[in-house]
């Protein structure tokens, strides 16, 4: 129960009695004010009837301008929230009858001078946003919060995600761009930069490397080969010389292949590759066999598979490395928010530009979206109760505009005792 009391619901009823009870308890003060105002006038004036000394006038001057002061400052008060002992006085119980206009008035003054786009821009710059902010994330602790906090908006951003809806996406997004974009010319593109940059040499050199390996390996089946082709006629011997030697020219061929650079045969790769590369861009029915490949692979049940169970693999993984503070992920995020905020706090010219980004940025929000946030006062105002908009009002300030009333019995007591005396001297 104890705790139930410590919600921010339990605080704002708590805040709002302690509020309640300060404003009866100054209302009380100011009402004694005027209270001994008023019996200080009787006082003074019974006596001064009964031959009371001639200092009693003054004090009966000044009790009843503080009296009088006292009422009137009651009633100024009195008539901002509610119409004064429930008479019909006009331009009485301002707060409830103008809340709509003063709702507006409240919108205009928020967007002429807290919106104004000058002086967002210039509270802007002499905050120093950027500064203050590449300190405070040059600390690693800070950064690691903020990892922290982009991981769970992270976590609840994947969780809410239903996996039905992004696999729709997927399948209607993704597989149809990858169906509608020809591959040919890209990967002709590609293979043509590849082999400009002599990057497909190392492909080159292992594929003549398993060659001669898998030639070397294979002896009794380049025999089995020649005995199966050679004639019924020929004799046995005869047929195993010439596997003999065709095995080994085959080795020796492999072998010219794999040592040499400059082997004509590793020519002939590179200028068929070439031209393979000019084919996927340019000759119809290469990349008509390119498309036909391509649709039999995005077709193959594997691949369907595989792209129906995507997003559950993307999202076990995404959910695995937001969850772990050591995950390489988060780590790498708060090295990356660490070297921004270092930059921020060192290099001047990139803190300019960030600066100017955030001041465009509001800049522009002001420009086009003021009207709809003073409409966010405007509209809140309007949907508020006219009684209980007065009696919030009245919580907030009532407390301090009891002094005005403390403040108009005093005033009033000296002014009247002035003008008394000065009377009394003329």
């Amino acid at each position: 129960m104890e705790s139930a009391s410590l919600t921010p619901a339990g605080l704002d009823a708590l805040d709002s009695d302690v509020k309640r009870r300060d404003l009866r308890r100054m209302k009380a003060v100011a009402t004694g004010f005027l209270v001994g105002a008023t019996v200080l006038f009787f006082v003074a004036h019974w006596w001064q009837t009964r031959g009371g000394p001639g200092w009693v006038g003054y004090v009966k001057a000044a009790a009843e301008a503080g009296m009088v002061g006292a009422l009137a400052d009651w009633f100024a008060v009195t008539a901002l929230f509610r119409r004064p002992m429930g008479l019909p006085i006009p331009h009485t119980a301002i707060i409830p009858t103008k809340k709509d206009q003063i709702g507006n008035s409240l919108g205009d003054f928020v967007g002429s001078n807290f919106l104004a786009e000058d002086v967002v821009r210039d509270k802007l710059r002499r905050t120093r946003i950027s500064h203050r902010l590449g300190v405070w994330l040059g600390d690693r602790s800070n950064a690691e919060r903020v990892t922290a906090e982009l991981a769970t908006a992270a976590r609840a951003a994947v969780t809410v995600l239903r996996d039905e809806d992004v696999q729709d996406v997927l399948e209607q997004v993704v597989v149809r761009q990858l169906m509608k974009q020809p591959w040919g010319p890209p990967m002709g593109r590609v293979l043509e930069g590849v082999l400009v940059d002599g990057t497909h040499h190392r492909m080159v050199d292992l594929v003549c490397d398993r060659a001669y390996d898998w030639v070397r390996s294979n002896h009794d089946l380049v025999m089995r080969v020649v005995s199966d082709h050679a004639p019924t006629w020929s004799p046995k011997f005869v047929d195993a010389m010439i596997a003999d030697k065709v095995f080994s020219e085959v080795l020796a061929f492999a072998w010219a292949v794999k040592i040499d650079p400059e082997h004509p045969m590793r020519q002939a790769v590179d200028k068929f590759l070439v031209e393979f590369a000019q084919d996927l861009q340019s000759d119809p029915s290469t990349i008509e066999r390119a498309e036909q490949i391509k649709n039999q692979i995005i077709e193959h049940p594997d691949v369907q598979k595989f792209i129906g169970k995507a997003w559950t693999t993307v999202k076990t993984m995404i959910l695995d490395a937001v969850a772990d503070p050591s995950s390489a992920l988060r780590q790498r995020v708060a090295d990356g928010l660490v070297r921004v905020g270092n930059r921020l706090a060192t290099d001047e010219e990139f803190r300019a530009k960030t600066d100017g980004w955030l001041e465009e940025a509001a800049g522009y929000v002001v420009r086009h979206y003021r009207g709809e946030i003073t409409t966010l006062i405007t509209d809140t105002v309007a949907r508020w109760d006219a009684d209980e908009t007065s009696r919030k009002v009245e919580l907030q300030v009532g407390r301090d505009l009891q002094f005005i009333r403390i403040n108009g019995t005093v005033v009033g007591a000296l002014a009247g005792l002035l003008i008394y005396t000065i009377s009394q001297l003329i």
